[in-house]
Order: C-alpha cells, then structure tokens, then sequence
C-alpha cells in the first residue's frame, strides 16, 4: 500500500502497475463535453495553498451515482478494492483554479457557486460539463482520500436537475452568525452523514460570514472526524469508568483491527503496522496518543486514521456512558494494495465497535488474544504502547484493597 501511496504508478517496483493496469479498462473515453450525475462529489486540493485546485467529480452517466463516492456504502456492501477502484476509474474531475477566500465572494465566480451548490444536495444531481481539454487518464493516490483520476480542466458547467437539500443543511449553509464548530456538531447531532459534513465544510458552506473559506478536502475531513468527537468527549470525560476489560475486533480490506478499552480513565492510543513497507522486507509502525486532557497538536504519525478511528470509539463509549482507556490495534496486510481513504477505515472501526466484544480478567490475556488473530508479533504493538505501560505501573485504589 504504502508503496503505491509513494510511486503513484511510475514503477518504482520494476513491475507494471497494479492500480493502473486494474483502472483502465473502467475510465470513461469522453468528448469535451459529457453530462452525468454527480454522486455528490467535490474536491478542494491542498497544493499551492491558498490558490488550490478545486472541482466536480461525476462520471458520465445518469442516475443514483452515490455508491461511486460513499465509504459508508463501501463498508455496508462489502465491496472489495477492485470495486472500488472500478467505481474511481469511472469518475471525472472537471476541475478549475481557486483562492480559498472566494468561498465568502458569492456570483463572482459560476463554477465555484455551483460546486457550492452541489455540496449541499443529498442525492445525485445531473450536470453537463463543457471541458477545456479532455480528462488525462491519470491516478492521483493519497492514503487520506479516495482514488482520484481522469482530471480536466473545466469552462462551464449546468444543473440540468433540481438538488434535493437536507432542512438543516439549508439552515446551516445560510446562517452566517453559527461558527463552524457549532454547525459541524448540529449537522452529526441531526444525523447528517459525515462525508456530507465534510462536503460542505470544504466548499466553505459552514460558519461565520467573514471567516468562510474552502477548505482543502484532506484537512476536512481530519476536522470533522476532530471535532465530532472532541464534542462526544466532553460528556465522555465525565462518565463513570468501565468496569471491564473489552477486546472488539473488524477487518476491511485487508485492514485488521483489534481495540482494547481498559476500565481506567479516558485515554486513547492508535499503533498501526505493516509488513513489506515500502517493499522492503521490515514491518513499518506508526504511533500517536493522548492521555486525560485535550491532544493539542495533530497526529502526525498515524494522521487521518487517528481521528476517525477517535469518532468511532468515542460513538460507542457514548452509547454507553462510560469512559475507558482504549488502544485501536491496526494490522495492515498486503491485502490493502490500493490507498481507499481514512472513510473506510471510520467505518471499519465502527463496524468493531458495534460488535458484541469479548471480555477478559487481565490485560496479559487480553493481550494473547489479540496476538493470537494478528500476522506480526504482538510486542511490536507493545513495546510501542503508551497506554499498556501507564496501565500496568498505575496503582489503582483496587489494588489497595
């Protein structure tokens, strides 16, 4: 994975591309003009901030086109990579240039109110594109997003269908006095999905009139998984203990997860590792923590990942009212040979989380378990642990008793 992540397709293994040769046959062979419907699908590049790269991306077809753009319906249908890299290859980016600060200068400029537009909607909108230049057959591959492919450059493009938008996405979109935070809490609390959030936090759609701006996609949807769960935790701190220790466990895509909670107070921990990085015969382990209060800087180790496995744990402790310590173990195999985005990994650790867990007296046994369903050693995982070790030097008033 990491890999392809890195050579994006020019062959730095010796070996032609796995990722371009399984795509090709999927991209679409269109004129400079198309019509289709977008899933709804945005993007907002991050290269050459402040003047990025914005866009539509849709294939060119009609109908309900979500499932191109969805790591929700991914997950829930099981589709495996070749399908979801079959689904990319089909999509088009029209895209044009932007200064993040255009989001507050509105009729200015018609290709990124309509890219405003479409963030909003629910459901697919129909659009017909007029292209400067035919769509390159080229993959953009990122570990954060979704496949990209088959960018052009775009002069026009119209609404050929009304959009069909959410009462409170409505609201949210046009009140200009509710900070971004606020809306981006409002929108999950009413059961907004959040790669819609994230749609409408890039377009620059959330938040005070003055403050809003595009949003690179990739920071996005770091923010939402943030501060979703930053939200959740407030409450989360304050809940009694769990008072037992739990393992659940989910695999996607060659994603194996294990997720210890310790009945300790909140602390959260994600170690991930892979075997073959970067086509080397070494495992490769990544790292970051927090402890009890607030984490201040980014998770630079395991990035994106992070926060979304963060949401989902936080979703579960919530539902149950309880706070607990919580290491999210990530074995990643050589099965996961395409980047398909932190998305799939957000739902993948809901997917664990929603599982009745297994529960256990000791930590070390808990720990052989966990051993006992991954390829690398367990004390890869271990000696890397923050958490494990505060636990187990900790004395805990039981151990008084």
């Amino acid at each position: 994975m990491d890999l392809c992540i890195k050579c994006k397709g020019r062959g730095f293994c010796g070996k032609p591309c796995i990722i371009l040769s399984r795509i090709k046959k999927y991209q679409p062979k269109v004129s400079l003009e198309f019509s289709g419907s977008s899933p709804p699908e945005i993007f907002v590049g991050q290269y050459n901030y402040p003047n990025v790269f914005t866009g539509i991306i849709s294939p060119a077809e009609y109908g309900d086109t979500e499932y191109l753009s969805s790591p929700e319906m991914w997950h829930s249908n099981k589709n495996d990579i070749a399908e979801i890299l079959s689904y990319r290859a089909k999509m088009i980016y029209s895209r044009f240039s932007s200064n993040i600060k255009q989001a507050i200068s509105k009729n200015q400029n018609k290709l990124l109110d309509l890219m405003r537009k479409i963030s909003l909607a629910s459901k697919s909108a129909d659009i017909n594109f007029k292209l400067k230049n035919k769509p390159v057959q080229k993959i953009n591959l990122d570990s954060h997003l979704p496949l990209m492919a088959n960018p052009a450059f775009l002069k026009s493009a119209k609404l050929e269908s009304n959009i069909k938008v959410e009462k409170k996405v409505d609201y949210l979109s046009n009140d200009t006095d509710v900070k971004a935070t606020t809306a981006v809490n409002e929108l999950y609390n009413s059961d907004i999905s959040v790669s819609n959030i994230i749609k409408l936090l890039s377009a620059g759609m959330l938040g005070l009139k003055y403050q809003r701006k595009l949003v690179p996609t990739r920071w996005a949807i770091t923010s939402v998984d943030d501060i979703t769960s930053k939200m959740l935790l407030k409450k989360i701190r304050t809940y009694s203990q769990l008072s037992d220790i739990l393992v659940f466990n989910a695999d996607y895509l060659g994603n194996y997860y294990q997720i210890l909670l310790l009945p300790k107070e909140w602390s959260f921990e994600v170690i991930e590792s892979s075997e073959n990085y970067f086509g080397y015969a070494k495992t490769a382990v990544w790292q970051d923590y927090e402890f009890f209060s607030e984490r201040k800087k980014y998770a630079s180790n395991v990035t994106g990942a992070y926060y979304s496995n963060r949401l989902a744990v936080c979703e579960y402790l919530e539902s149950i009212k309880r706070q607990a310590s919580c290491i999210v173990f990530r074995e990643i195999r050589k099965e996961y040979w395409a980047p398909c985005g932190v998305g799939i990994l957000r739902e993948a650790t809901r997917e664990a989380m929603n599982k009745k867990p297994e529960k256990f007296d000791t930590l070390n046994n808990a720990l052989k378990h966990i051993s006992s369903k991954f390829n690398i050693p367990i004390n890869v995982f271990i000696d890397k642990s923050k958490i494990i070790k505060n636990f187990k030097e900790q004395k805990r008033l039981s151990d008084f008793e």
